[in-house]
């Protein structure tokens, strides 16, 4: 092992003293549960990555598919059709909300939802389409969008990795009847915790007000069976600060990217479809060709004797996970299953880092060739 140099890691949180400070404002106030920070971040989320529709800020990404999926009206015996190559929270939601996950393929170059492989997925009972814009590259929502239309489908994106992503001018989240965010730590932005749901109707958001707050709008004037799924002014304040420098730091994603784009070998680097902005939550490469073994060797050796750190973004179909288990033929899915690997690309590497990368990558890839 190589312990000259100390680890890079795949993913880091960026926590500075103006999220401190945001904190200890909003303790000092003796608020901090649901009020107006959360207000204030729902508003101004809204205007900065959600076109100006409503968004309902819920306490994590899951959390808001659920909910979304509810006020949707998603109920027992409906289909929804979902990628396989997803985490699973993707399919989970549509599970826990009563409906029948229905599992497609994904483009082998965006490893977003194919839509040639919706039409024949959709059955009498199927109600809506959850496309993921995954690792930050958007999938095709104008192709989605037509097809849903045509079948009379809902659309429900998950966003959790594409905060600030367009297709075709527009951003992620706002194309369909709903869209989900989530601020986990690792994403692009975070708010310590937390989700948001971007709604295409004031009724949409209402009810997912309804449903994170025990189904009250007014204090015990219980509508509906809800939930206690809200974000508190503490974590919102952290949000807060971190929508104002996402930006900057998806711009550093981008100028990294380019970088890995311009001197890596060996490997297949992301393609970025004509029309859609990245923003590169994951920068994920393909070893071409390599079975599952051979990829985790791969990832083994950038950390054990480069100290790259890196991640298999997903090892496993969802589709293939215990809790479903479905047999469904996905060749697509299971060739990236075996050969994708996430490379660090968040704004805290250095341009020395890059350099790293890089030659960590080559080397490794040439010894395997």
């Amino acid at each position: 092992m190589n312990t000259e140099f100390s680890m890079i890691p795949p993913a880091k949180p960026i926590i500075g003293q103006e999220e401190r400070d945001a904190v200890d404002r909003v303790l000092a106030s003796g608020m901090v549960a649901q009020g107006p920070e959360v207000e204030a971040f729902e508003q101004e989320f809204s205007g900065a990555l959600a076109g100006g529709r409503e968004v309902v800020a819920v306490n994590s990404g899951t959390s808001g598919q659920h909910l979304g999926m509810l006020a949707l009206g998603l109920s027992s015996g409906d289909e929804v059709i979902v990628p396989s190559f997803t985490f699973a929270a993707t399919a989970n939601t549509v599970a826990v909300s009563g409906g029948t996950p229905v599992f497609v393929d994904v483009d082998p170059e965006t490893f977003t939802l194919d839509p040639a492989t919706i039409d024949a997925a959709v059955t009498e009972r199927t109600v809506g389409i959850q496309p993921v814009h995954l690792y930050g590259h958007p999938a095709a929502m104008d192709e989605i969008m037509a097809i849903a239309a045509k079948h009379d489908l809902w659309v429900f994106e998950d966003a959790a990795q594409a905060h600030g992503a367009t297709w075709q001018g527009n951003q992620v989240g706002t194309f369909g009847q709903a869209g989900m965010f989530s601020l986990y730590p690792t994403k692009n932005m975070t708010s310590g915790e937390g989700g948001m749901v971007s709604c295409g109707t004031a009724e949409t958001a209402r009810q997912v007000r309804l449903l994170r707050n025990q189904g009250m709008e007014k204090q015990y004037a219980n509508e509906v069976a809800g939930y206690n799924n809200r974000m508190t002014d503490i974590h919102a304040a952290i949000g807060r600060v971190q929508l104002g420098k996402l930006a900057g730091w998806t711009e550093t994603r981008r100028e990294n990217a380019a970088f890995f784009d311009a001197h890596l070998r060996g490997v297949v680097t992301p393609v970025v479809r004509e029309g859609a902005q990245h923003v590169y939550h994951q920068y994920t490469i393909r070893i071409e060709g390599a079975s599952a073994q051979e990829r985790d060797a791969f990832a083994t050796a950038l950390r054990e004797e480069h100290r790259v750190g890196c991640g298999v973004y997903y090892p496993t179909p969802v589709h293939r996970l215990e809790t479903f288990r479905t047999e469904v033929d996905l060749p697509v899915t299971e060739q990236l299953a075996r050969e994708v690997l996430s490379l660090p690309v968040h704004p805290s590497i250095t341009d020395q880092d890059r350099e790293r990368i890089v030659a960590a990558v080559n080397t490794v890839a040439k010894a395997g060739a």
